[in-house]
């Protein structure tokens, strides 16, 4: 993290315009705050990802309220982003729109966002070819590159970075839930447990559907338990594997077999 912030900072002062990826689930929580303060004032162009995870109602929402802020355009992506990089060089455009000379060097953007938030896949969809390793895992992207998006525009991919301490525990699960925080920085079966309680609080009608279930236990324990018996998440003597189920009900909620969801709504 230290190393990616004061290669950025030496970006900061040549760079005409920012692109944030942000989790269509987790808009603010996705954002990294200390990336913020580094491109301040820049204009910016925030990517909705992952719009086909969320809400569609939720996600309009937080168009608007993004689109409200000077020197700031929002887009949404799913999936499909055949036409991406045309709608990305339109912003981009429409962001820094000032006269410039003739001879002028080609404008500088910079693209960041959480780990595994989908930036990699992105790049490879602006450029029409595999530029950049994608996977389910945070921090596959390891270095800067450059890429050449037309005559006018370059854009610089960073690594997906957090920020050294996350204070607010609740974006955290989000984080953790989302998969931006690696398997190895945390407890998987404590994760699990944690997001089942909580979605059996905002989500309950997508547990009944997905599981089978035709009541909801009141006890996190009862169901974890029950989610393990419709998942197989079993060992040989028929007990609860702990991994196996909080890595099953993890799995649902960030591929959308649980369903489109919105953990987060946009500041009061």
């Amino acid at each position: 993290m230290h190393k990616a912030g004061k290669e950025l900072r030496k970006l900061a002062s040549t760079t005409d315009a920012v692109v944030e990826v942000l989790d269509a689930r987790i808009p603010a929580a996705s954002s990294n705050p200390l990336l913020r303060e580094i491109f301040k004032g820049k204009p910016t162009l925030k990517l909705l990802n992952k719009c086909d995870l969320a809400e569609t109602g939720a996600t309009s929402t937080w168009q608007a309220y993004f689109n409200a802020s000077d020197s700031t355009i929002s887009l949404t992506l799913s999936q499909d982003k055949q036409s991406i990089s045309k709608a990305i060089l339109m912003a981009l455009t429409a962001l820094t729109d000032n006269p410039r000379p003739a001879t002028a060097k080609r404008r500088q953007a910079v693209i960041f966002g959480v780990p595994n938030v989908g930036k990699s896949t992105i790049l490879n969809a602006i450029a029409g070819r595999k530029l950049a390793r994608t996977g389910n895992e945070p921090a596959v992207t390891k270095g800067q590159q450059r890429i050449k998006l037309n005559e006018a525009w370059t854009l610089i991919d960073t690594p997906g970075m957090l920020w050294p301490k996350l204070e607010d525990q609740q974006a955290a699960l989000w984080l953790a839930m989302t998969g931006s925080i690696r398997h190895t920085a945390l407890d998987v079966e404590e994760i699990g447990w944690m997001a089942a309680e909580y979605l059996n609080q905002v989500a309950p009608a997508l547990l009944k559907a997905r599981y089978g279930l035709d009541v909801l236990p009141k006890q996190t324990e009862q169901l974890v338990a029950a989610i393990a018996d419709a998942t197989g998440s079993l060992t040989k003597g028929g007990l609860i594997d702990g991994d196996k189920v909080a890595q099953a009900l993890l799995n649902d909620f960030r591929s959308g077999k649980l369903g489109a969801l919105t953990l987060e709504s946009i500041p009061s």
